[in-house]
């Protein structure tokens, strides 16, 4: 066993962890937080994004260990503190971007790392190339391509207007 600090949606955990134990198992299993999905065990489906440090990462492609001193933001990480949604998560749920859910927490992990990465505008081809490695059976994307492109609206004008970008 190996201890190791990481921290998860804000809190700082220390955790003793097997060196072969995945990132995914360390979340669902030891932390509970099971909004993170396991799909495919070969890191084709996304169902298992989480952020590092602020960039998407399949969970099932990355030890634990890996994680040590780093930063995890789990789909549960991302509503603000007083369970308001996250301007994406309101945008799936106004626009029908899940039917049976079990791709969502990947699709919206994948989605606020893309919005966050565009230098500008996202156009639905910007979109549904930077979801490739995300697998849904059930919606036929369309209204997920839809919620990423309202919340990508969306947050831009939040930035646009917030006081960090008036040089305030």
């Amino acid at each position: 066993m190996e201890a190791i600090q990481l921290r998860v949606n804000g809190e700082l955990r220390s955790v003793d962890v097997e060196g072969r134990t995945l990132l995914v198992e360390l979340l669902r299993d030891k932390l509970g937080l099971t909004g993170t999905h396991v799909g495919c065990d070969t890191s084709q489906c996304g169902a298992c994004v989480v952020h590092i440090d602020g960039d998407s990462v399949k969970s099932c492609t990355m030890l634990a260990r890996q994680a040590n001193g780093r930063t995890v933001t789990t789909i549960e990480g991302l509503a603000g503190d007083s369970g308001e949604l996250h301007p994406l998560q309101a945008m799936f749920r106004e626009h029908h971007g899940l039917q049976c859910g079990f791709c969502t927490p990947g699709m919206i992990m994948s989605g606020v790392d893309l919005i966050q990465r565009s230098p500008g505008e996202l156009s639905e081809s910007d979109v549904r190339h930077g979801l490739e490695g995300n697998i849904c059976r059930c919606t036929g994307y369309h209204n997920i391509v839809k919620a990423i492109l309202a919340a990508a609206k969306m947050m831009a004008s939040d930035r646009a207007i917030s006081p960090k970008s008036a040089g305030a």
